[in-house]
């Protein structure tokens, strides 16, 4: 017994190193992603900012598009998405499911950092960012085909709407570039735009009744 409690005492301590060194890589991939851009940052000035060894950050992060994605990951699928996914989850009406598809866009786009918008802004033109983007995207139409699979098959969408046009208003409206022309640009509040989402996709998709 005490040799098992010594081992799990080791294996704890190993892990919460293991974060301590994964949270100090994202961090300094965070700032200089933010400054210099996702293209002119080396794993060299990550390492060096982290205060660990180039080793490090590949045994952690693999690549730099490895550490663009955990941060992508970790600004829009953190605690305010989790939690309304949970609402979402635990909601069998398939019309009440598509109305609260506008809790979870806003939870993806409130949840983002500062830095992480700064580091959209740093690395625009970057191929990098485009491609992690990109598998984002196709990552969150796939996460709400369920919900429109589901108003189909409940009978209740909008008459005339086939399931690939219905996801596809789905996915535009709920977009981040909406969401930063209105709230961003326009000085909407996110409640005015979370709003907005739910009425505008309740008259795109279903059938009102």
């Amino acid at each position: 017994m005490a040799n098992t409690g010594k081992r799990s005492y080791a294996s704890a301590h190993r892990d919460a190193a293991a974060d301590r060194t994964r949270a100090k890589v994202l961090d300094a991939g965070r700032f200089l992603f933010s400054r210099k851009g996702i293209d002119a940052t080396t794993i060299a000035q990550i390492a060096e900012r982290a205060g660990v060894s180039e080793a490090t950050v590949y045994a952690t992060v693999k690549s730099k598009s490895g550490l663009l994605n955990a941060l992508m990951r970790g600004a829009m699928f953190g605690p305010r998405f989790q939690a309304a996914q949970q609402r979402l989850a635990g909601v069998e009406d398939a019309v009440q499911r598509i109305a609260l598809t506008a809790e979870v866009a806003r939870a993806i786009y409130e949840g983002q950092s500062a830095d992480l918008s700064l580091l959209i802004k740093a690395s625009a033109f970057s191929p990098e960012l485009r491609k992690t983007q990109q598998a984002f995207e196709a990552l969150r139409r796939e996460m709400q085909q369920a919900r429109i699979d589901a108003l189909f098959r409940a009978g209740r969408a909008r008459p005339g709407l086939d399931p690939d046009t219905a996801a596809t208003l789905m996915w535009l409206y709920t977009a981040r570039e909406i969401y930063t022309k209105l709230v961003h640009e326009s000085g909407w509040t996110p409640d005015r735009y979370e709003t907005w989402l739910r009425q505008t996709l309740l008259a795109a998709l279903t059938d009102g009744g």
